[in-house]
């Protein structure tokens, strides 16, 4: 029996009962459906809306309820249409009449509306709890490397010297950014629907302020309508989770390349590696290239939820079940992602005298022997030619701007002294930098401070 049976004569097709059922994906949210009724059910004794009495029922029931199944002593049933109508029945047939009077002045409606908000705002501070301990990661490898020098790029060609702790920290600033985007998303989130009933609200009088401050929401929503019909938070996670997927994909993508033979910045562990089922010296990151390729699937959630909503009028439609194993997708391919990504980057060793060679060979304190001309006295522009034909110079002649002698430096500028070779020294160009958020280490140590702060 449905509980909407009254209304039909007919039975439902067996078809249509499975392609309308949501209970294989949204009975994740069984403990935030039993908490939410909870709540519900103590208003409604406090309002004197049922009978006190069976208030206190249904919230033992309910707490049984809950304990059964974290316990494994009750099964979701694969033929119920819901998460909502499989507690209410089994509590029904615990209580008899008693459990029937649990969804008085509420629709699955606002009920799902609470359970989705509660589900993700937990989900919310795990993510946000995984990022932490990835950011952590980042920390104590930038504090190793704080003096490790090696190349920056731009188009992916050698550009200025950097270190590899600033470097590493400027994903750090990208995670930092969506832990902010995601407590920015909760507060979104962290107004209660529930009273909105299926759009119109209700004739009874009940307290949605009790329910919010029993649930522990900031607020309620201020629109009934709004309140069921209102999926933003769902597409704003979605969309921060894009966002922490596309940091990852980044990060993936530069281990991918610096652990190459052609890089070699960098060796991954063995128990974050595989080889090959057919070329034995194989060693491969895939877990890198699983990551990179999963940003995909979440980018395609956020698109499935925008596609959904976007021609939907108010309030309530049941195109609205479609949200849920997007954004479920969208969640656990993120924790799994970051979960992985943590420990892989942790284990990973850093090839310092590899990235020392590489910066050598490409000309990346090129700006800083132009700089210092400048402190001569040259105008940039001049500066900025004189060093492009000393370039060209050390290509043809097969030297860098370190092997030069000072006889071939003064052949294009008199300018040029001995205090050159200080100037264009790798370590010296990194540690020249100075200015805030530049890989000088008083820099470099300012930003671990910040994020060390951030973290505590």
């Amino acid at each position: 029996m449905k509980m909407w049976d009254g209304r039909f004569s007919k039975a439902l097709d067996s078809r249509v009962n499975d392609f309308n059922s949501s209970i294989r994906f949204d009975c994740r949210m069984y403990r935030e459906d039993i908490t939410g009724s909870i709540a519900h059910a103590t208003m409604l004794g406090k309002c004197g809306i049922i009978e006190q009495s069976e208030a206190e029922l249904i919230v033992k029931t309910l707490r049984e309820i809950l304990a059964d199944i974290d316990e494994g002593r009750l099964a979701f049933d694969p033929e119920a249409e819901d998460i909502h109508m499989f507690i209410e029945s089994v509590l029904t047939a615990r209580i008899g009449e008693t459990g029937k009077r649990l969804h008085t002045s509420r629709s699955r409606n606002d009920q799902v509306a609470l359970d989705i908000r509660m589900y993700l705002m937990r989900e919310i501070d795990e993510i946000d709890g995984l990022l932490r301990g990835l950011l952590a990661v980042i920390a104590d490898k930038a504090e190793e490397n704080i003096d490790t020098v090696m190349a920056g790029y731009t188009p992916l060609q050698r550009a200025q010297p950097v270190t590899m702790a600033h470097y590493l920290l400027a994903y750090a600033q990208m995670f930092m950014r969506d832990c902010r985007r995601l407590a920015e998303i909760k507060a979104h989130t962290n107004v209660l629907p529930l009273g909105s009933c299926a759009l119109a609200a209700t004739t009874y009088p009940i307290d949605r302020a009790f329910v919010a401050e029993q649930l522990g929401f900031a607020g309620i929503t201020d629109n009934s309508i709004d309140g069921v019909s209102d999926r933003d938070f769902v597409i704003e996670l979605a969309s921060a989770l894009s966002l922490v997927m596309m940091h990852l994909s980044r990060f993936s993508e530069e281990i991918i390349l610096w652990c190459s033979s052609e890089f070699g910045f960098l060796e991954l562990d063995d128990a974050y590696s595989t080889g090959s089922s057919i070329m034995p010296q194989k060693k491969n990151p895939d877990i890198a290239e699983l990551v990179r390729g999963k940003t995909g699937r979440v980018y395609g959630d956020l698109t499935a939820l925008l596609t959904v909503m976007k021609g939907l009028p108010l309030a309530y439609n049941k195109d609205m079940q479609e949200d849920k194993e997007a954004i479920f997708d969208a969640i656990d391919t993120t924790k799994l992602c970051i979960s992985i990504f943590a420990p892989m980057l942790e284990t990973a060793s850093v090839r310092a005298d590899v990235l020392r060679a590489s910066a050598a060979k490409g000309f990346i304190n090129a700006t800083d022997a132009a700089d210092y001309l400048v402190k001569k006295g040259l105008a940039f522009r001049d500066a900025y030619k004189i060093v492009g034909r000393m370039v060209g110079y050390c290509i043809a002649e097969g030297k860098t701007l370190e092997t030069l002698s000072l006889e071939e430096y003064r052949a294009l500028s008199p300018v040029f002294d001995e205090d050159i070779y200080a100037a264009i020294d790798l370590a010296a160009c990194a540690a020249g930098r100075k200015v805030h958020g530049g890989p000088a280490e008083e820099s470099v140590r300012m930003q671990l401070e910040k994020l060390r702060t951030f973290l505590a």
